[in-house]
């Protein structure tokens, strides 16, 4: 019995699966991956990048700065500052959104304020869609980056202050460097769990094709409509092989740093 090649009739990811092989073989891979989605699941994927990279750029300064006062200096009021950095941590999320809807809303304080003032209108919009998963995903990050700070030796920043060194200098040059794979792995931690958040999105964002509709909420739209299942089922394949990756690189880059400083 002689046996035959069999072609495979498979697109979309069966079709993506294989990037090896001929240049050739890799342009059909990609063009297969291209049209496995519809222009609306596309844009639903590149919304969930777009906000998660927002997300993680507002948040990080802010993780750092607050790790770094939770982390090096007692003040009155210090408990309670750390109770509310984490209480996303804790709290539904859908209670999360409705919270910012009170405070960001246009009829909130601080809502109000911005869109009288500058004209910003954070409520149902993308940049509200990146406050709500920033809010979400800030104590995850505070406390990686916290955990690294205080991990970091303070004989050492000491021997810097007797030689001189000022506060500013030893931070930038001693105890970030030493906190970074742990800043690192804060940001793409951060970033894998905006790609998944929900509720909070939906609630202060709600759920706008084109403006505020990431995967979750597409999928979540896809399992309302009849026959979305397999809009649906793809999308999660996508959102699961997102986190995947983000959290293996998170892994191995923060090995690599950590046995580059000597951690």
């Amino acid at each position: 019995m002689s046996c035959l090649p069999v072609r495979s009739r498979s697109t979309g990811f069966a079709g993506a699966a294989s990037f090896g092989g001929t240049p050739t073989a890799k342009v059909a891979a990609l063009l297969s991956l291209a049209t496995a989605f519809t222009p609306n699941e596309w844009q639903a994927i590149r919304l969930t990048l777009t906000v998660a990279s927002r997300a993680v750029a507002a948040d990080l300064p802010l993780a750092l700065g607050l790790a770094f006062v939770l982390s090096r200096c007692r003040f009155f009021g210090r408990g309670a500052l750390d109770t509310v950095a984490h209480l996303p941590l804790v709290l539904p999320p859908v209670v999360v959104g409705w919270l910012l809807l009170l405070l960001f809303g246009l009829h909130g304080p601080i809502g109000a304020w911005l869109h009288q003032w500058f004209g910003i209108r954070l409520v149902f919009t993308t940049a509200g869609a990146s406050l709500a998963c920033g809010v979400m995903i800030l104590p995850l990050m505070l406390r990686a980056i916290r955990l690294s700070l205080e991990a970091v030796d303070p004989g050492l920043e000491q021997a810097a202050r007797s030689l001189g060194a000022r506060p500013w200098d030893r931070f930038l040059t001693i105890t970030l460097p030493l906190a970074a794979p742990g800043v690192l792995v804060a940001a793409i931690t951060g970033f894998a769990a905006a790609l998944g958040e929900f509720g909070a999105v939906i609630t202060f964002a709600a759920n706008i094709p084109g403006e505020t509709q990431t995967l979750p909420l597409a999928i979540y739209s896809a399992l309302q409509s009849p026959g979305g299942e397999e809009t649906a089922a793809r999308l999660s394949l996508v959102s699961v092989g997102l986190a995947v990756v983000f959290l293996v690189l998170a892994e191995s880059l923060g090995r690599r740093l950590r046995a580059r400083v000597g951690r």
